[in-house]
């Protein structure tokens, strides 16, 4: 298609993969996607924002973070929140290099995701970037909050020891979610994998213009489709906002 380019690129010495969706206008702003522990860049909402942000003139941009999907390097070695945050830094310094889109830039997280876009928001404020806001779901803040850790295989990757998650995926970035602002959270208040409670600390800690979305009865696939309908029009809508160059806010 015209207007959808595979993208290669490097972090950490690997080769990652991903794919840049073009609306039909010139020099579009930018989001930028980061998938769950287990996703890739072809995770639904990831898929549903590929198709829903260009038809409203904003970029995307989804990639696969090293060990998933199309994506070189080893699940269980190189994956970790700073590792995938070197990834996420990596992705959108070589999209903005490409002069295809302005540098009036949000991002978009999911569960780990998330996570990676609260840990990248301070580095990213340090680059020659327009931040303009944030979609979070099912974010975690506290790793040891997280229920149900999924030890088991499955056709991402391989089963999983425990060491793995103590080793690599400790982390507790409650305080950097003081850096944010203009961000919107989704969580569903009977996610059983990341507790609500999350979602309640990042609101808390942010920065206004913020707003916070508890779904009810909501998992954290977010599998509801009143819940994704909510999540599909109040993220463009979101993203609209503070594309707009209307109401820019940054914190005092």
């Amino acid at each position: 298609m015209k207007n959808r380019i595979d993208i290669e690129f490097k972090s950490r010495g690997f080769l990652l993969k991903g794919r840049l969706h073009l609306p039909e206008t010139k020099n579009p702003p930018l989001v930028i996607g980061s998938h769950g522990l287990e996703g890739s860049k072809n995770s639904a909402k990831q898929m549903v924002l590929s198709k829903l942000l260009p038809a409203h003139n904003i970029a995307f941009f989804r990639f696969d973070h090293c060990g998933c999907g199309q994506s070189q390097g080893n699940f269980i070695t190189d994956t970790s929140l700073e590792k995938r945050t070197t990834d996420f830094i990596a992705a959108l310094d070589h999209i903005l290099k490409l002069n295809k889109t302005s540098n009036s830039v949000a991002v978009f997280g999911s569960s780990m995701g998330g996570a990676t876009c609260i840990n990248a928001w301070q580095r990213l404020q340090e680059m020659d970037i327009h931040l303009c806001g944030a979609v979070l779901c099912s974010a975690p803040v506290k790793s040891r909050s997280i229920k149900n850790i999924p030890l088991e295989g499955n056709h991402n990757r391989p089963s999983l020891p425990l060491s793995f998650f103590e080793k690599n995926l400790l982390f507790d970035i409650t305080d950097k979610a003081a850096d944010l602002f203009n961000v919107m959270i989704f969580h569903g208040d009977a996610d059983m994998i990341v507790p609500v409670s999350n979602a309640k600390e990042i609101y808390a800690r942010a920065h206004a213009p913020k707003h916070l979305v508890i779904h009810k009865n909501g998992d954290h696939q977010m599998t509801s489709k009143a819940d994704r309908r909510d999540f599909e029009d109040k993220t463009v809508s979101w993203f609209l906002r503070w594309f707009s160059g209307l109401n820019q806010t940054t914190p005092q």
